[in-house]
């Protein structure tokens, strides 16, 4: 029991879990309680799609365990309150239970619109708002091929991207003239609807859906319009906008307004002053309600200021948008829709290109908002300028038009006022960064959010941040680290080439020779040793991963040869190049899968997963793979994954070249290639495109006269297609371009960047990338080829190798102390005849499958 002051908080989204960050940031002096009404804690919403292109939830995760243990916070997860006494100050909930609060704060957010479709009910039609609805549009989409989105605004395009992505034919029916109406004018509407088009996406604008009806089978086989179009589909997603969830304040008598939220002052008190409301589920005292993360999170800092220290204000937020919405950069700031008599504009357009540019401005040079689409390169300094107010001092069609830079303008970041605001999502001004740099002698960006939480929202200012960290020094003397962290002056490339030329095989030799300091930390070990993993047998060096040094080096999958899961158990990934497997090979997964109880799926990069795994059990598991001739997936490091084939000349009519031969092919030579991020690939057998290559890291599409190469793709946060780099070419042409590609990328790249940003942070791009690796412009490519030739002649599996070594396998216990024990917080239960994480509050826990005998030698 505690004498302290009990504080409830009811929601568990992105805005409670950033309450409670502020709140115990300021006091220790409450017991916190928090009722979920998810059976997850809170996540990061914003980025929920990426969950489709291989973001786990853990990644999205907001809370940890630690946090909860050292503020003492009773998380209670799917189960939200139903009724609030404020007379007796107790909150009941669903489960029947009854808390007492000495303080509230409802942070209960907003529920999805559904608009009064006929039909609105029938099964296939959806929202688009938690994990579990995209959980449910996923299973949905593997039934049909095509789907209907109604809303054209920023959710609902958010979920055509995903329909769109997981191959349907999408539909978006909006009743404005224009999507993003709100965000958006005329002209940026015209773009955006153009490119988006191009996509392949249908729009259908002023227009709404009248009517869903149901197939023989029950579930969505229509979408009729109110202009009587008919829209075959078996999926709806009603994205129409939100309500703020305001019924918990109605049912005790807080004052809530005309269309919605609860009502309350700049402290974003209600009229109960033991109870305060943030995010969208409050009506502000400027009459809104806010939906997107930064005016919530604004809220969350007033409330805990005023709990904690009787101070704080919820002053408003600018209107700001910059998003990537289905692959079209999309961005809006300020009075978009020029609702000033006296305001100006400067207009750029280009419709070949689909870019629409509009700033507004003031007699006097300030600018009161704009849009940007399909080129948002200058949002990063324009958004704060004209948050600040501050006039412009350089012409503005510098800032719009081709050939001028933002950055380099005088009122670029270095040109912005202190009072400019950077991060909207956790209100840091330049000011405050600048301190950040100057005083307290962060010297990079990530030192700069430990300080400041910029850039740790929804990371649009991330950009912007590093652009101001370097521009800082000049003020105040501090050198900008420019290298890998604040132990390497060096960066990656260049440690890369120190390892190359040196023949350095140790992590301690390297720091010592050309580093700060003795330890190391989490940027710099697993960098270097990917550096390592990659040069050293290519070099004479066997070293392998597990090995000596090489092991502490490790995070915790390469630690393990395996990807930690939510539970703490781990999953196994055999390799199957190009997803062709054997029925032998077949039946010994599944035994597998059987003996040991795992859960197993088929991924979209055609190969099993086998998940729930122990520690303990891993060498076990691999052993009888590796004897039926399997070998290591390297699901758990960053290195090749996949190349996904679709089936080619062997059995499809429309195929043009043998694509799963040259898929099983190129995944046989490139496994095993460590690199500064993961690289997926697909080989494709004709123009249909069935193997998605140009959404990969390097893709390759059959023509009648050789291969066309793609490169620069990836799925994730920011999807974006790969770009052609040759054309019909042989086969010995595109091996050997895809060797220089691939092995200039990890030569050259930053840690954790994707081939997608690399190449667009290249000066000349796409054009220098060809001259170099065609062309051979820089005279490396001879350096290139053998590098790749040695990957070639020296790969070995790890896990055959770890398995031979009774060394390495002292590693895989689940305690050191009691060789054998198995890890009792890793639970299960049953769901669809398979195992799945046991929730966290389950109260009995499932013993994980028996551990299999010793490894047979």
């Amino acid at each position: 029991m505690t004498n302290k002051p009990r504080l409830l908080l009811i929601g568990h989204g992105m805005v409670g879990q950033h309450f409670l960050h502020s709140l115990t940031h300021r006091t220790t002096a409450f017991a916190i309680t928090v009722l979920a009404e998810e059976p997850r804690p809170a996540y990061d919403r914003v980025h929920l799609t990426s969950l489709l292109s291989g973001t786990t939830e853990h990644e999205l995760s907001l809370w940890t365990d630690a946090f909860a243990a050292e503020h003492g916070i009773d998380l209670r997860l799917g189960d939200p309150a139903t009724a609030v006494d404020r007379t007796a100050r107790t909150v009941t909930t669903r489960s029947g239970a009854t808390i007492g609060y000495d303080t509230l704060v409802l942070a209960t957010g907003s529920r999805p619109f559904v608009p009064p479709v006929e039909g609105r009910d029938t099964p296939g039609c959806f929202v688009y708002r938690t994990v579990d609805d995209v959980s449910a549009v996923r299973a949905r989409a593997g039934r049909t091929g095509a789907g209907v989105v109604v809303g054209g605004g920023l959710l609902g395009l958010e979920a055509a991207g995903a329909l769109h992505a997981m191959g349907l034919v999408t539909h978006v029916v909006e009743f404005t003239p224009r999507l993003m109406a709100a965000q958006v004018d005329d002209g940026g509407g015209s773009a955006l609807r153009r490119r988006v088009e191009r996509l392949g996406v249908v729009v259908h604008t002023g227009v709404a859906a009248r009517s869903v009806e149901a197939g023989a089978d029950g579930g969505v086989h229509c979408v009729t319009l109110t202009d009587d179009t008919a829209i075959d589909c078996g999926l709806v997603v009603f994205s129409a906008g939100v309500r703020p969830r305001d019924d918990l304040a109605r049912g005790c008598g807080l004052p809530v307004g005309e269309r919605g939220g609860i009502v309350v002052d700049k402290g974003c008190r209600t009229a109960d002053p033991r109870i305060h409301a943030i995010g969208e589920c409050a009506l502000t005292s400027d009459g809104k309600v806010h939906g997107l993360v930064a005016p919530g999170y604004a809220m969350a800092e007033a409330a805990a200021g005023q709990i904690a220290e009787g101070r704080g204000e919820f002053t408003g937020s600018y209107p700001a948008t910059s998003l990537k919405l289905l692959g079209v950069d999309v961005a809006g700031f300020g009075d978009a829709h020029a609702t000033g008599d006296d305001a100006l504009e400067v207009t750029y357009a280009d419709s070949r290109a689909d870019v629409y540019k509009k700033l507004l401005l003031t007699p006097d040079g300030r600018i009161l908002g704009g849009v940007l689409v399909g080129d948002t390169g200058a949002y990063d300094v324009l958004r704060p300028l004209a948050a600040a107010g501050a006039p412009l001092t350089t012409p503005p069609e510098r800032l719009l038009f081709p050939g001028g830079d933002a950055s380099d303008a005088p009122s670029g970041p270095a040109g912005l006022p202190d009072e400019a605001l950077i991060c909207s999502c956790h209100h840091v001004t330049k000011g405050t960064i600048r301190a950040a740099v100057t005083e307290d002698g962060c010297t990079d960006v990530r030192a700069v959010q430990r300080r400041t939480h910029a850039g740790t929202g929804c990371g649009s200012c991330t950009g912007l941040l590093a652009k101001l960290i370097q521009s800082t020094p000049g003020e105040g003397g501090v050198p900008v680290a420019r290298g890998l962290c604040e132990h390497f002056d060096r960066t990656r490339p260049e440690l890369f080439e120190i390892v190359r030329t040196t023949g350095i095989t140790t992590f301690s030799r390297l720091i010592d020779e050309h580093g700060n300091g003795s330890d190391g930390c989490d940027i710099c070990k697993p960098a270097v040793a990917s550096i390592l993993a990659t040069l050293n047998p290519r070099l004479g060096n066997s070293v392998h991963i597990l090995d000596g040094e090489q092991a502490a080096l490790q995070d915790t999958n390469d630690h393990f040869l395996a990807n930690l899961q939510r539970n703490g158990s781990y999953s196994v990934v055999p390799r199957i190049p190009a997803g062709e497997i054997t029925p032998e090979g077949l039946i010994t997964i599944g035994e597998i899968a059987r003996d040991f109880g795992l859960y197993t799926k088929i991924t979209g990069g055609q190969r099993i997963d086998m998940f729930g795994a122990t520690v303990d059990q891993l060498p076990h598991i691999w052993r009888r793979l590796v004897d039926a001739g399997f070998e290591s997936g390297h699901a758990y490091g960053k290195a090749l994954r996949t190349v996904k084939s679709c089936v080619g000349t062997d059995w499809c009519r429309f195929g043009v070249q043998d694509s799963v031969a040259l898929a099983i092919e190129l995944e046989l030579r490139y496994r095993g290639l460590r690199s500064p991020h993961k690289i997926k690939a697909a080989v494709s057998g004709c123009a249909r495109e069935c193997a998605e290559a140009r959404g990969k890291d390097f893709g390759v599409i059959a023509t009648s006269a050789g291969w066309n190469l793609y490169v620069g793709g990836n799925g994730g946060m920011t999807p974006r297609h790969a770009d052609l780099l040759l054309a019909d070419a042989d086969h010995d042409t595109l091996v050997r371009t895809v060797d220089r590609f691939l092995m200039f990328y990890v030569s050259t790249a930053d840690r954790l960047e994707r081939t997608a940003p690399w190449i667009e942070r290249m000066e000349g791009g796409l054009d220098r990338l060809r001259s170099v690796l065609v062309d051979d412009a820089l005279g490396i490519c001879a350096d290139l080829d053998a590098l790749m030739a040695r990957h070639v002649d020296t790969y070995e599996d790890e896990w055959r190798a770890t398995l031979d070594d009774p060394e390495r396998l002292r590693r895989f216990v689940s305690f050191v102390n009691a060789p054998g024990t198995p890890d009792p917080t890793v639970r299960f239960v049953t769901e669809r005849g398979q195992i799945r994480p046991a929730p966290v509050l389950l109260p009995t826990p499932v013993p994980a499958p028996a551990t299999a005998p010793a490894v047979a030698r």
